[in-house]
């Protein structure tokens, strides 16, 4: 791998990689298969990427990396079966670990909506991107997540 190369690698995960790490945790809600998932997805960038505009196309395209191999590792046999131990979830802030928790227990097709919009800060036309789903779907499944996180949260003036 050459200097150049090896720098932007660097620079990418040390800017990306917590982010990443933080959806497959909220996917998949477990420490070895969000780190398992976080190391393919910055292989992957490494060795399969496609040239990027900026940043940010680098950045969705990462995150949609992420979320397909969450998506794939849920749909696994093994994964199937396995039981849900201790989630050991990332927080920038300690305030958020009780949201965190919260969207971790909602069902899966509402985890990466409602991650993305609300903690990373995408707009609706780009998590649908992000996702694969129409904008329609990514606010319905908003309008749900958020109504189940009320409920959990016990925030009744929350809408």
């Amino acid at each position: 791998m050459e200097e150049e190369q090896k720098r932007r690698f660097e620079a990418s995960y040390d800017a990306y990689g917590a982010m990443v790490y933080r959806l497959a945790m909220v996917y998949l809600g477990r420490q070895p298969d969000a780190e398992d998932v976080t190391q393919e997805a910055f292989c992957r960038l490494l060795w399969r990427a496609p040239p990027f505009a900026d940043e940010s196309h680098e950045k969705r395209w990462l995150l949609q990396v992420t979320a397909n191999l969450c998506k794939d590792q849920l749909k696994g046999f093994w994964r199937k079966r396995a039981s849900m131990l201790g989630a050991d979830i990332p927080a920038e802030h300690p305030e958020d670990l009780g949201v965190l928790e919260a969207i971790l227990a909602l069902p899966e097709r509402y985890k990466g909506p409602v991650h993305l919009h609300y903690y990373e800060g995408y707009s609706v036309a780009e998590t649908a991107e992000i996702l694969g789903l129409s904008p329609s779907a990514v606010k319905m499944r908003l309008m749900r997540g958020r109504e189940r996180l009320k409920l959990e949260l016990g925030m009744e003036g929350l809408v």
